[in-house]
């Protein structure tokens, strides 16, 4: 059954906006999308019935503990975790990277060697470079190939060797939408024996996740990305978890959530999963919230429920997750051929129609002419959100050769945007192309 667009924007009460008497356009998805009603409501309910700090001999707090659990039960059956132990919860990806790279930086010696690359957001680079710059360690970097802004392959497998401890790299491009072949790096890693640490901020609202699959070490993802609150979330591999040296304050009760936790919005991120299997069960492959369990569905629901209820809400999250790919494909096919017609209009990334199963549904470009900041600012009088600049995937827009210029416009689209919405901010494009 193909997603019927009318019934998701129905739950979104942010979409019913207006500016100077037209519909307001949320393109601005990459930046934080907008929020379910699912999750509105379990963040108020929160706070009128469970409002309370963790371990506490009385009712809220019991009540509490007992939604943070079902949270990470949701969280682990979203990103296909073998179980609610290894899902951690912090403020955003960034602050779990900064803590996690400490921690593994303090298990390697001076000159082994940490990979990153040029596509990547900052906050799985910057994190890695302070932490080398502190033990002693070497950072090699993987570049691009420019033309289609895809990773060089090749190179990663140059700079990879005996010393190399940890491959740092990026689900999807936050910036031009590439979507990097993540098993297939990881694999690599492994083969020299590297940890692969993976930042899935901006695949997580746009394709499917599976840790086991990917066999990643470690993945991150913020649920303000994918329709929840401002929540950052960790899988790590239990080995890891257990093993490596923890910064913590000694009386915590968990060796990687430090300090109390924002417990209504972790709720709130929990919803924001049950809203994907909703999109599951709703538009999915039939007999979604039926699905007998697959190769994941032995794992432990400690604090989550049975483990048939998780693998039907892991099954239901497929679904989901698939119909989003398929509405988000056929909406960015409208975009990239519109772009495409504008004179003046220069795109970033993955251009060929044929190779759009490779890219997310993140437009970055340039008008001949036109300031990035200039096209948004104008395009924001007209109502329509997005960004520009370099959205801190600052490597990759200097290897661009666009930081002097003022980065590019990004226009990213999610499963809510419409047809009608693709064609408002074409026909603005274009208007602002002819004018330069």
């Amino acid at each position: 059954m193909a997603l019927d667009v009318d019934a998701v924007r129905a739950r979104f009460p942010a979409l019913t906006q207006e500016h100077a008497g037209r519909p307001f356009v949320f393109l601005d998805g990459p930046g934080g999308t907008q929020v379910v009603d699912a999750v509105i409501e379990a963040v108020v309910d929160y706070y009128r019935t469970a409002n309370a700090n963790s371990g506490g001999a009385f009712p809220t707090s019991e009540r509490s503990d007992a939604l943070v659990e079902q949270a990470r039960a949701a969280m682990a059956d979203f990103l296909g975790a073998p179980g609610p132990a290894t899902v951690k919860f912090g403020a955003n990806m960034t602050t779990l990277t900064f803590h996690v790279s400490r921690s593994i930086a303090a298990s390697l010696r001076p000159g082994d060697e940490i990979v990153v690359t040029v596509l990547d957001h900052e906050a799985n680079v910057s994190p890695w470079r302070l932490a080398a710059a502190d033990r002693g360690l070497v950072v090699r970097t993987v570049d691009i190939h420019p033309e289609d802004g895809t990773l060089d392959l090749e190179g990663l497998e140059a700079v990879l060797g005996p010393r190399t401890r940890v491959v740092a790299v990026g689900y999807a491009s936050n910036a031009i939408g590439t979507v990097n072949p993540v098993a297939e790096i990881v694999r690599r890693a492994h083969a020299v024996g590297a940890i692969a640490y993976v930042d899935a901020v901006h695949w997580a609202p746009h394709g499917l996740i599976d840790v086991v699959g990917l066999d990643a070490d470690f993945l991150v993802c913020s649920a303000y990305k994918f329709f929840g609150p401002h929540v950052g979330v960790l899988y790590g591999k239990l080995e890891h978890l257990e093993r490596l040296p923890a910064y913590k304050v000694r009386p915590a009760h968990d060796r990687w959530e430090t300090g109390t936790g924002n417990f209504e919005g972790i709720v709130g991120a929990g919803a924001a999963v049950e809203y994907v299997a909703w999109l599951g069960r709703s538009f999915g492959r039939a007999a979604a919230a039926e699905a007998p369990a697959g190769p994941d569905g032995g794992r432990s629901t400690d604090g989550g429920g049975s483990v048939d209820a998780s693998s039907r809400r892991r099954a239901a999250v497929v679904a989901g997750m698939e119909a989003i790919r398929a509405y988000e494909l056929g909406l960015f096919r409208r975009l990239l051929d519109g772009l495409r017609a504008i004179p003046g209009v220069r795109l970033y990334g993955i251009a060929d129609p044929a190779r759009i199963g490779e890219r997310a549904p993140t437009a970055a470009l340039t008008i001949a002419g036109v300031h990035p900041r200039a096209a948004a600012e104008a395009l924001g009088r007209e109502g329509i959100a997005t960004w520009d600049g370099d959205f801190y995937a600052r490597a990759l827009i200097e290897r661009l050769g666009l930081a002097e210029a003022g980065g590019v416009l990004r226009a990213g689209l999610v499963h809510y945007n419409t047809a009608a919405e693709v064609d408002r901010f074409l026909d603005a494009v274009e208007r602002l192309a002819r004018a330069a």
